[in-house]
């Protein structure tokens, strides 16, 4: 299979299905492939995720029914109940290593290599930060297009964190130390993907609701 030069940019809770196929394959090897309902789980998940969200079975198989359409996910056939896994490494051609990277910046959001390394211990042990920093520099000199990005220094930090590039550029806002800190009417990252989550789930009962009300009111003759 070709490496993927037009992956096109992949919504936050497609990144999340994808990284929790791949996180779960490594640390529950048992249940792996899974089903949608350990999917939503994982994806809903309250630790090791940045940002939390609240996701629904509807709106977690749109995700996977996208992802399968880009062959970044595979549908196993046979049993009662289909089981979903993914397909990272023959799609973008890459080692396992590097799947591990991206997968804890889909799950965890930016970070240090520092905090690569130790958080990807679960999925591969890296045996430096040295040996970190290669596979990053890898993924981000990719010939067939850059997976991550160094991010500008943050006041204050004496690392550089590093950002997945799947959902293209990330928007990265930084505190100025006169301004207001975060917090009282401000909303968080976490917050504001939770609630587009639930606005689109709301759409499509309201969408639903009007369906049914349409049909009885042909039913019953009303106009």
């Amino acid at each position: 299979m070709p490496a993927m030069t037009t992956l096109p940019l992949l919504p936050l809770l497609e990144t999340r299905v994808l990284g929790v196929l791949a996180e779960k394959q490594l640390t529950v090897p048992d249940t792996y492939p899974l089903t949608l309902n350990a999917l939503v789980s994982g994806c809903n998940q309250k630790s090791s995720r940045d940002p939390v969200i609240d996701a629904h079975e509807p709106e977690v198989q749109a995700a996977i029914d996208s992802l399968k359409s880009l062959t970044l996910v595979i549908e196993s056939s046979g049993g009662r109940v289909a089981r979903y896994a993914h397909n990272i490494e023959r799609v973008l051609h890459l080692p396992s290593q590097s799947v591990a990277i991206l997968v804890m910046l889909m799950l965890r959001g930016p970070q240090t290599a520092g905090e690569l390394r130790i958080n990807c211990d679960r999925l591969h042990r890296f045996a430096d930060l040295s040996a970190v920093e290669a596979f990053l520099n890898e993924l981000a000199e990719r010939p067939a297009g850059s997976l991550v990005v160094e991010l500008p220094r943050q006041p204050g930090s004496r690392e550089n964190r590093w950002a997945h590039l799947l959902s293209g550029e990330p928007v990265i806002e930084y505190a100025s130390p006169a301004s207001p800190q975060a917090g009282g009417d401000a909303l968080s990252l976490s917050e504001i993907a939770t609630l587009k989550l639930k606005v689109s789930s709301l759409e499509t009962e309201v969408g639903e609701l009007k369906a049914q009300m349409a049909k009885l009111c042909s039913e019953l003759g009303v106009s």
